[in-house]
This record gives structure tokens, C-alpha cells and sequence, in this order.
């Protein structure tokens, strides 16, 4: 097997589209402690997730913290518009200032390869689908995925596993 059919062993083997359509190496967040979740804006955990993450964001981004936001339209189609549409949403009514990507598929033959990798190092409770928007990955600084939480987690219920992760309190 050559190296470049080797199956991926971070997240930063990665390269991922932001909601530009740009290339983004998840190499370049190496270092960094990460929350990635799966956003969509017409869900009732939208205003509350937003909310409590960008008070999150705020709080730690300059301690090495970021937010990785995949918006998803497979849970009751609650993401439907472009990324145009996502962005505007996501960056004014919640004024999200955390990197929002390309809206993605997290379930199914056609999930995100980063989505099949997050569920493979952390299963769900009783399957590992992402059962819902707002599921979230917690990934330490070395790019090892180390607790999976719910939808309905509220992000500041994580607020203590994040500062663990920084080395603060």
C-alpha cells in the first residue's frame, strides 16, 4: 500500500472546504484544541448552540482554542439554503466570528471523510451515526478525538473538559 493510500490517522490528514469553497488543510489547526460540530440554522438548538458557542470562542480562542462549524441538512432538512445563505445566517443573526465550512453530508455513503473518522474514534451511544445538528467532537492538541457529546449537551456543560484540554481553569 503506498503512502497515499494509507487511511487517515489524525484529522489533520484532512483538507476540507470553508464556506467559500476553499481548500483548508486541517493541518493548519494542528496544536489546537477543537470543538467540531454539525450546525444548521432552522433547528430549535440553533439560538442556544450558537449562543454558548460563541461565548466559548470568545473565552478561549486566544488560548488555542477553535470552533470548526460543518453545516449539515440531513436532520429534517433544517440547513437548506447555499453557503452564501448559511454564512449570512451563521455570521449575522448569530454572529458566529468561529470558521464555518462547507455544508457537508455526516451520515451515510455519502459522509465527509473527517465525519467517518470523528465517528470511528468516538461512537454514539447506541450507534455511531450523528443522531442530530449539534453534535459535537472535543480534539485534544495532538488531533485525537477525546469525548463525542450529544445535541442536546449544551456547549457550556463542556466549558471544564475544554479548559482541561488548554491546560486552564
Amino acid at each position: 500500500m503506498s503512502e497515499r493510500e494509507q487511511p487517515p490517522k489524525s484529522i489533520y490528514d484532512f483538507t476540507v472546504k470553508d464556506i467559500l469553497g476553499d481548500d483548508v488543510p486541517l493541518s493548519s489547526y494542528e496544536g489546537k484544541v477543537l470543538l467540531i460540530v454539525n450546525v444548521a440554522s432552522k433547528c430549535g438548538l440553533t439560538q442556544s448552540n450558537y449562543k454558548e458557542l460563541n461565548i466559548l470562542y470568545e473565552k478561549y480562542r486566544d488560548q488555542g482554542f477553535e470552533i470548526l462549524a460543518f453545516p449539515c441538512n440531513q436532520f429534517a432538512w433544517q440547513e437548506p439554503g447555499t453557503n452564501e445563505e448559511i454564512q449570512e445566517t451563521a455570521c449575522t443573526r448569530f454572529k458566529a466570528e468561529f470558521p464555518i465550512f462547507d455544508k457537508i453530508e455526516v451520515n451515510g455513503k455519502n459522509a465527509a471523510p473527517l465525519y467517518k473518522l470523528l465517528k470511528s474514534e468516538k461512537g454514539g451511544l447506541f450507534v455511531d451515526a450523528i443522531k442530530w445538528n449539534f453534535t459535537k467532537f472535543l480534539v485534544n492538541r495532538e488531533g485525537k478525538v477525546v469525548e463525542r457529546y450529544a445535541p442536546r449537551t449544551s456547549p457550556l456543560q463542556i466549558e471544564e473538559d475544554i479548559q482541561k484540554l488548554l491546560g486552564s481553569s
